[in-house]
């Protein structure tokens, strides 16, 4: 109950500006909530299964434990202190910047906020000296690959699978920096 009241709240500074929308980094609680969220959201969505928030699970340890603060961050979007959403950016080589765990909740889609989580990802790969931006997703994910192609993003590989329980079109995308 009280997570739908806050819900509200966010939504309705989203919609009337009353407040901004702020991106900071990976806080405690925050990769519990990302790893859930994720598996409800796909799960709902694609019918995904527990072994898609058992990667995003592995993804997130792997961050916690190994990442180099200088060059990887973590944004998680907030507004009036309720969690809009999360993306990362962590380096494959010094090269190579990766966008990964983008989501966006529910209610806080179709207000922009995914676009500002994108450039946040896009200037810290550059403000790090990374001359591409890579990312994996699935084709089902009409709208971020919409918003990928709108940026300028150039889909380089699209593969037929099965993953989380499902038969899947995996496609990476890449956007020169």
């Amino acid at each position: 109950m009280q997570d739908d009241i806050k819900a509200k709240a966010a939504r309705s500074a989203l919609i009337t500006g009353a407040a901004l929308v702020t991106m900071r980094d990976l806080q405690i609680g925050d990769a519990g909530w990302i790893a859930a969220r994720h598996g409800e959201l796909y799960a709902k969505d694609e019918g995904y299964d527990a072994t898609f928030e058992a990667l995003v699970m592995r993804i997130l340890a792997d961050f916690i434990d190994s990442r180099d603060p200088t060059n990887e961050r973590a944004f998680i979007a907030e507004i009036v202190g309720v969690r809009l959403g999360s993306v990362f950016c962590v380096m494959d080589d010094p090269a190579t910047a990766r966008l990964r765990m983008f989501f966006l909740e529910p209610f806080a889609r179709g207000s922009g906020v995914a676009s500002q989580m994108l450039e946040a990802v896009i200037d810290h790969a550059k403000a790090v000296g990374a001359s591409k931006l890579v990312l994996w997703t699935h084709a089902s994910h009409v709208a971020a690959c919409r918003l990928y192609l709108k940026r300028g993003f150039i889909l380089t590989e699209q593969r037929e699978s099965h993953a989380f329980g499902q038969d899947t079109v995996e496609q990476e995308f890449e956007l020169p920096l």
